[in-house]
């Protein structure tokens, strides 16, 4: 098992989850996070926003389903064709053990 990790522009979050779903991943918990990355937030004017709004897409999916759950965050979370900064960033770790809570049982 691994935990995805999505962090997404929140315009594409509804997008996104439905293509996920579509493929077969349905299982998601999605948080509205502030953030910023490489490029230190955005200067309008004078004003310098660095914490800038993102939705954080976690799942936890078998690993045979790695390639193609990356594969459709990269292609669904992209801002336009060739992306742009900001169009977020996936992390993807072990996840050792998974729990129902309503029943006690492991796994996914």
């Amino acid at each position: 098992m691994i935990l995805v990790r999505a962090i997404v522009r929140p315009e594409k979050k509804d997008e996104l989850l439905s293509e996920l779903s579509a493929a077969g991943f349905h299982a998601a918990t999605v948080v509205d996070v502030v953030g910023r990355g490489k490029q230190m937030g955005i200067k309008v004017g004078d004003v310098v926003y660095d914490e800038i709004p993102k939705s954080l897409i976690m799942m936890a999916i078998p690993a045979v389903g790695k390639d193609e759950i990356v594969s459709i965050i990269i292609k669904y979370a992209k801002s336009s064709g060739e992306g742009s900064f900001g169009d977020g960033k996936i992390f993807i770790s072990p996840l050792d053990e998974a729990y129902t809570v309503s029943t006690g049982a492991t796994g996914l």
